[in-house]
């Protein structure tokens, strides 16, 4: 079966920016996304939601450039003043012309 070779690029963080980052995603060139609710714990403890928020995942499959200028994005603008963590996985697709 061919596929095409894309990043998944996951970003968690508080729910406060959801639509900071899906207006980030789609000036970079991102078709779309999926987005979920969260919870977890880490460096900075455990976020109890009531208190300080919801957390959410937000998925989007894009080119390792794309990928690339949005981790810079979020490098510069968002690391520094939110709870936010992002990482990125090697993923083959099918129809790979849907996410390009």
């Amino acid at each position: 079966m061919d596929t095409t070779p894309l990043t998944l690029l996951t970003i968690v963080c508080e729910a406060i920016l959801k639509e900071r980052l899906l207006g980030e995603l789609t000036k970079a060139g991102a078709k779309g996304h999926t987005l979920t609710e969260c919870e977890g714990s880490g460096s900075r403890h455990r976020r109890v939601s009531e208190t300080l928020g919801a957390n959410i995942k937000l998925e989007t499959i894009v080119s390792p450039g794309v990928a690339d200028q949005l981790l810079n994005t979020l490098t510069h603008d968002y690391f520094p003043r939110f709870a936010i963590i992002a990482y990125l996985s090697p993923v083959s697709v099918v129809r790979g012309d849907k996410y390009i």
